[in-house]
């Protein structure tokens, strides 16, 4: 487990704990709507350590299939491999393209939306310059 999510998930105990334990302190009147309360956060907490890794890998399919649509039109007739880097410490919506007639350049796209997607990082291979890339591009994304 990366210590990223070891951290939230320790934080989130933590914070559920404390709510339970001021559930408990309430007068016995109301106790019972605040340990429905604190169960419900519970919940909603789960849920989104459930959810996430499946709405992250949604969202990145769904990017992906955007950045080919955009390289089918920009770059017609030529193949190309799209993957990311796995792990918390890297951003998974910034995608890698290797295109085939370019062996050892990997490119980093940044897929906003449909309409904004753009070159922000490029790999040369070692004694290469960026502007020497057949796919490289100058524009910045905003």
């Amino acid at each position: 487990m990366h210590p990223i999510t070891l951290i939230e998930i320790t934080m989130c105990a933590a914070f559920i704990m404390i709510l339970f334990a001021i559930a408990f302190l309430f007068p016995k009147k109301s106790r019972k709507l605040s340990l429905i309360t604190a169960s419900s956060i519970t919940v909603i907490v789960l849920s989104f350590f459930v959810i996430r890794p499946y709405w992250i890998d949604y969202q990145v399919s769904k990017k992906t299939a955007q950045l080919d649509h955009f390289l089918e039109k920009k770059y017609p007739d030529q193949e190309w491999e799209i993957g990311h880097q796995t792990g918390r410490q890297y951003n998974p919506y910034h995608l890698k393209v290797e295109f085939e007639n370019e062996k050892g350049w990997t490119y980093t796209y940044s897929v906003v939306d449909e309409k904004t997607i753009c070159q922000n990082a490029w790999t040369p291979p070692e004694g290469s310059l960026p502007k020497e890339g057949k796919h490289f591009e100058r524009n910045q994304c905003e």
